[in-house]
């Protein structure tokens, strides 16, 4: 007994140590949420109803003026029109491509190792070289975009890829989904790898072909983790900036690639409009906010009907 009471009294310290850490790292965490998101987030909610950033002087409140604003101003209603689109394509590109590569290099076949590596360097690669490169190639000069697009009937010209209205939007997403949808293929493949082995050959013993096991079996399976791709990839294409402000900067003209993330940093910092910039930004935390809630009801529901 007196030995139990010993390792006991031995432990206590341990566990007191233990605890002390967990309860450091929580705060931690919770430490850097307010300070990095909730205050910033807090702060920009409360300036989008006075003329400047709360926190400084000569702060007036106007209340709902700067939303009585938003809801008049066209070029906000452009720049939401126009990230719509860009997200609408980004997100049935990128999940689309994930889904393709995936099932192409779940099989198995000499080399499938290196294919899949390859598929991965373009969501590692640094967006900034990235965007030069494809700046490069799409030089009206000597760009290699020309090199190909004169072997096409009817254009016998060099093409200003970035400088055409026409040609911009489909460049800028073409771009986008490149660097996105590797991360869809992981993810992805990962769900195809994690379907029991033994179902396919059920299916087959009855007599299935590939498509209907595609059918039946995959897509329903990793529909949840389509889903949650979806989800990501708009967060992902709704916020993207890098990309866009790099190639085009929301031009050629006429804001025709002006996402809303590039209308807020243009009203906030290059007019200095603070105010209204905070109210975009609230504005876009409400719509990303929206399209997540859809798609979590939507995967609930998936989830409903399958468990029925």
């Amino acid at each position: 007994m007196a030995e139990q009471d010993r390792v006991t009294f031995t432990r206590r310290p341990w566990r007191r140590r233990q605890n002390s850490l967990a309860y450091t790292l929580v705060f931690l965490i919770v430490a850097y949420l307010g300070v990095f998101i909730l205050f910033p987030i807090a702060q920009q909610f409360l300036t989008s109803f006075s003329n400047n950033v709360v926190g400084v002087d000569n702060v007036t409140w106007v209340g709902l003026r700067n939303y009585e604003r938003l809801m008049e101003d066209e070029d906000f209603w452009f720049a939401l029109q126009v990230t719509l689109t860009y997200m609408a394509f980004v997100v049935v590109g990128a999940v689309s491509l994930g889904l393709l590569s995936a099932l192409l290099l779940n099989r198995k076949f000499r080399g499938r190792n290196v294919a899949r590596s390859a598929i991965a360097v373009p969501w590692a690669f640094p967006e900034i070289s990235a965007v030069l490169v494809f700046i490069w190639m799409c030089n009206p000069t000597f760009g290699v975009m020309n090199v190909f697009a004169r072997l096409f009937p009817g254009i016998e010209q060099n093409l200003n890829w970035l400088s055409d209205p026409k040609l911009a939007m489909p460049l800028v997403i073409i771009l986008s989904i490149w660097k996105a949808f590797p991360f869809t293929f992981l993810v992805i493949l990962a769900a195809l790898q994690a379907i029991p082995r033994e179902v396919y050959e059920a299916a087959e013993v009855d007599g299935a072909n590939r498509l209907q096991m595609l059918r039946h079996i995959t897509i329903p399976e990793i529909t949840p983790t389509l889903l949650l791709m979806a989800v990501l990839m708009s967060i992902f294409s709704f916020k993207q900036f890098t990309l866009i402000w790099l190639t085009t900067g929301g031009g050629p003209y006429g804001g025709i690639t002006e996402t809303l993330v590039l209308r807020i940093y243009q009203t906030a910092f290059r007019f200095f409009d603070l105010a209204y910039g905070a109210t975009l930004g609230v504005a876009g935390f409400v719509i990303v906010l929206g399209l997540t809630l859809l798609f979590v009801y939507a995967q609930q529901r998936q989830d409903r009907a399958r468990r029925s």
